[in-house]
């Protein structure tokens, strides 16, 4: 079965996996992201991961992926392949589809990494059925994938779905974009780790950490969860104003806390509606794996389109 190569570059790590015609996931591997060495270092190391996938993927299947698809976060121009912007990891206009396809020698898919993961969810996981959903991943970052019968919702300039730079504290933190009080500065797993450890909690805590502290009974844990997760009912709520989807989708980093985050951002919500219908939000079906599975669908997608090749 031919496979295709997929990567999700996120603020902290990369995942890469091969993905077959069926949607089926092959070997997975992580790596750094390295962002702290700035964006130059960001791009070489994600040219040379690429590189070493493909040659394990060789290896491995005794052919070559027949394209690659790679998710990445920030503003894209789609058309052109370039990676306009990423307050995450620090890069302006770089032309990553043509980079990767010189260093792989493939056809290469760029793709928004939250709408990545809002296809593979859509097809998938957790929205499945639903002709309108709004897929948000609290990372490094926050943000958004709107579907709509089937589709991303991409907006007029490439940028639609940017929830985590929705300002829902005004006057509050600075956030990487130069605004302050986004979401993204408050309800990110990065954002709850950084307000933990400044609230005296352990240094290099994660968002896992403080909720498993959460789960303890540990006060000062308890006070940032919650501040978190009220910032993030009133992005919800925000959303479900403007857009009115069938189902939330919550993926990421800050969902892996199960039943500690969504019960109580349930009871926030709840105390929150007035007169709309109060939003269904689910947690991701995929996991920390969506964003490489849609990264790979959408290079499907653009393989068979372009070369009539049959899957399988």
């Amino acid at each position: 079965m031919n496979h295709v190569l997929a990567l999700d570059v996120g603020g902290t790590g990369m995942k890469a996996a091969l993905l077959a015609s069926d949607g089926s996931l092959g070997a997975q591997t992580t790596r750094p992201t390295l962002r702290g060495r700035g964006p130059d270092a960001v791009v070489a190391g994600l040219l040379d991961f690429a590189a070493e996938l493909l040659a394990d993927a060789r290896s491995r299947t005794g052919r070559a992926p027949v394209a690659a698809g790679v998710a990445v976060p920030g503003n894209l121009d789609d058309e052109h392949g370039i990676a306009r912007y990423s307050a995450n990891l620090g890069w302006r206009d770089v032309p990553l589809r043509d980079l990767l396809t010189d260093r792989l020698g493939l056809p290469v898919t760029l793709s928004h990494d939250l709408r990545a993961g809002g296809v593979a969810e859509a097809r998938l996981g957790a929205a499945r059925g639903h002709g309108r959903f709004v897929f948000l991943a609290l990372g490094t970052g926050v943000a958004g994938a709107i579907g709509i019968d089937g589709r991303i919702e991409t907006g007029a300039h490439g940028r639609a779905g940017e929830v985590g730079h929705v300002v829902v504290r005004p006057g509050g933190l600075r956030c990487g974009c130069g605004a302050y009080g986004c979401l993204e500065t408050l309800a990110s797993a990065a954002a709850v780790a950084r307000a933990y450890t400044a609230a005296g909690g352990p240094a290099g805590s994660s968002a896992q950490d403080v909720a498993r502290a959460v789960e303890r009974g540990e006060e000062r844990a308890a006070a940032v969860w919650q501040e978190a997760v009220e910032a993030l009912a009133d992005g919800v709520l925000l959303c479900a104003a403007v857009l009115d989807p069938e189902v939330f989708v919550i993926g990421g980093g800050l969902a892996l806390a199960g039943p500690t985050l969504f019960g109580p951002l349930g009871a926030a919500i709840a105390r929150r509606v007035t007169f709309h219908v109060p939003p269904v939000v689910v947690p991701a079906a995929l996991g920390a794996a969506a964003g490489c599975v849609g990264a790979g669908l959408l290079a499907w997608d653009e393989f068979t389109a372009g070369a009539g090749a049959p899957r399988g």
